[in-house]
This record gives structure tokens, C-alpha cells and sequence, in this order.
């Protein structure tokens, strides 16, 4: 056999078959690779108490709306903490990030280990013929993700592999309460709570019996706009602060929310319902050591003594 190293070529890696207690988000089917056959398939290895996980799967959000014709995210999620094997917890964060995509539960780890994940998150990138192609571990590889999957559509439109057309996903039926996964409350001047709704991506403002609601300020809908109370946006709102009134009367707005997925501050005018964008750059904050001449690894959450990185074939 010619040496691969000395010829150019890579070993090719056949994926593994991805396997699990069962899945979400598929309408009760059992995936199979087979089943993805001639789309890209990326596997986002995850636990729901894992920061950087939460931050990858907002990272793959953009991707997933580029990409939709092509592309199908397999989440595996494969739990750190004893805690996390629980499923009613995983279905219940997989509701509350709302994550829209197929989720395996690997509660034993198998797909881990089959694919040597090594930290949380890790991304495993199959191309369309099944084939492993790219890992990375940590957050931060939206920009990277985008120029592969484009050079895997183009490779694989040109040698007819890539079959275009709508996923595996199947959305679960809604819950139809006033608030999903509520966040915060605080009790307004006028006797009234004002509660952060973060699965809903709003605000809603309920009689004192914390029960009727009055009003809801944001459209629902994951966004950062700002404006009145049907067209403003937030993304997975928790923190609530109200001002004191002459402080209020100075900010020109009443209260002040942690818009956390956004990494904003917003502020909330309770007369109008008004909000406005009132500190934040829209993106996760740089730490105060990093310098130039720092060299920054993807943040994980390490499993084992290993070094986050990025591997192709």
C-alpha cells in the first residue's frame, strides 16, 4: 500500500453511527446517518449546563438559517453532571434554548466516544458522502463552519452527492402558557409584577394576583430591536432592575434588562413600553488580560487534560 503521507492523501473516516437513549425534535423517528445521507451533518457535542455550550448553539443559529437546504445539526447531548443524564431536564432546556434542531440524548456517552470528544462543546463535521471531515472544540467557529460547509457544497454539488431539501427537525408542539421559563420579577410602583418571559423573548406585566396578565412588551420573536412594545425584540431576557424615579427621569426609561443572549443592557420605558439599547456591543465580552501578543484558545469546558483545537481530514 503507497504511503498516504508521502502521495498527498488522508485516511477517509467513515462516521459513526450516532446512538443514544433516543431522540428530540424528530417527531419520535430514530435518526440514522443514512437517513442524511447528501447533506452536511454537524454533530454538537453539548450539555445544557455548560456555558460554552449555550453560546455554540446561538453561534449556529446564522449557520442554520444559511445553510437550510443543506445543512442538518445533530445535537448529542452528552452530560457532564449526574444532574444533566436526567431527560426531562434535557427536554426541558431544549425547549427553554429553544434549540431547532435534532437532539440525541447520550446519557452513556457513546457517541462521545466515538467520535474522541474530548471537552464541551466539540463539533464533528460529516460530509455528505458520511465521511468525518473536520472537529474543533470550544466556541468561536461560526466564520471557519461557513467556509467549509461552502467548500462542501461546492465539492459535493459538482460530484452530484448533495441532495438539497428540507431536514430531519420536527418543532414540538407549543406550550400554551402565558410564561415559558420565566426569568426574573420585580413589583412595579403601581402594584403590578413585571416579569422577564426568557423562553418567550419578552416581558410581560401581570396584575398584582401575578396571574392576569396586563400587557407584554416585545414581539416574541428572538431579535434585538428596539421600539414599542409590539415591535421591540429581545433574546432570552432575565435580569430586571427598576430605577429609582429620579434617576428614571434623568435615563429616560424606567427599567433596565439583562437581555443576556444578546450581551446587552436595554431600558424599558413603563409609560409607553418603549425600549431602547442602552449599553452592550452586541457580543460577548473580551477579558481585560488578552493582549495582541496573547494567544486565545477556544473556550471549553474540559473533560480530560487535552488542548481544544481544531483537526481536519
Amino acid at each position: 500500500m503507497a504511503d498516504q503521507r508521502a502521495t498527498g492523501q488522508h485516511a477517509r473516516v467513515r462516521a459513526p453511527e450516532p446512538r443514544g437513549r433516543g431522540w428530540l425534535n424528530t417527531g419520535g423517528r430514530q435518526l440514522r446517518l443514512a437517513d442524511l445521507r447528501g447533506k452536511v451533518v454537524l454533530l454538537d457535542f453539548w450539555t445544557f449546563c455548560c456555558i460554552n455550550c449555550l453560546h455554540v448553539l446561538d453561534e449556529l443559529r446564522p449557520l442554520e438559517d444559511k445553510y437550510g437546504d443543506v445543512l442538518v445539526v445533530v445535537g448529542v447531548h452528552s452530560p457532564k453532571f449526574e444532574h444533566e443524564r436526567d431527560a426531562d431536564a434535557l427536554a426541558a432546556a431544549v425547549e427553554r434554548y429553544g434549540v431547532a434542531h435534532p437532539v440525541l440524548d447520550d446519557p452513556e456517552l457513546e457517541t462521545w466516544q466515538q467520535y474522541a470528544a474530548r471537552a464541551w462543546p466539540t463539533l464533528s463535521v460529516v460530509d455528505p458522502e458520511g465521511y468525518v471531515v473536520a472537529s474543533m472544540a470550544g466556541e468561536g467557529h461560526a466564520e471557519g463552519l461557513s467556509r467549509l460547509i461552502d467548500e462542501l457544497v461546492a465539492t459535493h454539488e459538482a460530484k452530484g452527492t448533495l441532495h438539497r431539501g428540507d431536514g430531519p427537525y420536527v418543532p414540538p408542539a407549543d406550550a400554551a402558557t402565558t410564561l415559558r421559563f420565566p426569568g426574573k420579577a420585580l413589583v412595579l410602583p403601581s402594584g403590578n409584577l413585571l416579569v422577564s418571559d426568557s423562553a418567550h423573548h419578552s416581558l410581560v406585566e401581570l396584575a398584582p394576583d401575578g396571574e392576569t396578565p396586563v400587557r407584554r412588551i416585545g414581539s416574541g420573536q428572538r431579535g434585538r430591536a428596539d421600539g414599542g412594545p409590539e415591535v421591540a425584540s429581545f433574546n432570552e431576557p432575565q435580569g430586571l432592575c427598576l430605577l429609582p424615579e429620579h434617576e428614571a427621569g434623568v435615563a429616560g426609561y424606567d427599567v433596565v434588562v439583562a437581555d443576556t443572549v444578546n450581551h446587552l443592557l436595554r431600558g424599558v420605558r413603563l409609560q409607553t413600553g418603549e425600549v431602547t439599547t442602552t449599553a452592550g456591543s452586541g457580543g460577548p465580552g473580551v477579558p481585560l488580560w488578552t493582549t495582541t501578543r496573547t494567544t486565545r484558545s477556544p473556550p471549553t469546558s474540559p473533560r480530560r487534560g487535552t488542548s481544544p483545537g481544531t483537526t481536519t481530514s
